[in-house]
């Protein structure tokens, strides 16, 4: 196989389904060499099925034996990444295995959407760990090879890409864990970018849209693929602007956040200053709730919430 990523290694998280198997599939119809990892889990996280890692049925398993069938190199790896031992061994699979690391694209993740008031704290925290600390840990340790090979006069030419969602962009409606862990990551990879550029990593994110049991709920009205025609919910339209990114043609290209839908590729800009009043002094309580009128009447108003 030959293409823009001829001879990278990726390493992808909750690669076994989804948009991470999609995402596995290009990568290696590029000419990637991959590290496909899935716990194999539940769609709220739960304990999988009778299936158990390093059987021939485990996701993680399918999509390697998908990648070599078509003629590529990939391994499985089906550690809990949400844990220092998991990030840890993902990151050294890929050294162990290809001795080199390029590409990390953090992926995995699971839902227990409920309303505010319902929402149980250990519910909040599982969604959390395994979105948040699911990139921070794998990112930590990724970043702490490439900085080892900088220091050594061998910089990379690495690439990160995170998974946000628009439901960290805008939030979502009963999903108040999933919209604040989805937001910290666009934060992470802001920062990320910035510390990590010295050591030649590239760090973006993506908020994507796509057919997946993560989304059966959210786009209910929209999950049918079209009998004849573009599918545009397909995982697989996410995945080429992942593999670019993930490649060297990206290069320059950091910090950033997109959404992708079907053929559809938006810049998202964030927050960025809007309308000010600088009073050069302290305000009464009358004061400054008259100057947040005023400044409101002149600023753009906010997305929808998804839904309100």
């Amino acid at each position: 196989m030959s293409g823009i990523c001829e001879g990278r290694v990726v390493v992808v998280t909750g690669a076994g389904r989804g948009l991470g198997r999609a995402h596995a599939l290009a990568f290696a119809a590029e000419g990637a060499r991959l590290v496909v990892n899935d716990l194999g889990v539940r769609l709220d996280g739960g304990t999988p099925g009778p299936e158990s890692p390093g059987t021939p049925g485990t996701p993680a398993a399918r999509v390697v034996a998908e990648i070599r069938a078509a003629g590529g190199t990939a391994v499985a790896h089906h550690g809990d990444i949400a844990t220092p031992e998991g990030a840890a061994s993902l990151v050294t699979t890929a050294l162990d295995t290809y001795g080199r690391l390029d590409t990390l694209v953090n992926n995995a993740g699971f839902l227990r959407d409920r309303m505010l008031v319902n929402l149980d704290e250990d519910d909040w925290d599982a969604v959390l760990r395994v979105h948040l600390k699911g990139h921070f840990l794998p990112l930590r340790h990724a970043a702490a090879h490439w900085r080892a090979e900088t220091k050594a006069g061998r910089p990379p030419a690495a690439r990160i890409v995170n998974t946000a969602s628009g439901a960290g962009l805008l939030g979502s409606v009963g999903q108040a864990g999933y919209s604040a862990a989805k937001a910290g990551i666009v934060a992470l990879t802001l920062v990320a970018a910035a510390e990590l550029a010295r050591y030649g990593v590239q760090v973006n994110a993506i908020a994507p849209a796509a057919r997946t049991r993560m989304t059966e709920r959210a786009f209910a009205t929209a999950m049918a693929a079209p009998a004849t025609g573009f599918d545009a919910m397909a995982p697989e339209n996410v995945s080429p602007l992942v593999v670019w990114l993930g490649s060297v043609a990206s290069d320059g290209v950091t910090g950033r956040v997109f959404e992708a839908e079907g053929g559809r590729i938006t810049v998202m800009e964030g927050w960025r200053p809007g309308p000010t009043a600088d009073k050069g002094a302290r305000r009464s309580p009358a004061e400054a709730g008259e100057t947040v009128l005023e400044l409101l009447a002149r600023a753009e108003p906010p997305g929808a919430v998804y839904g309100a």
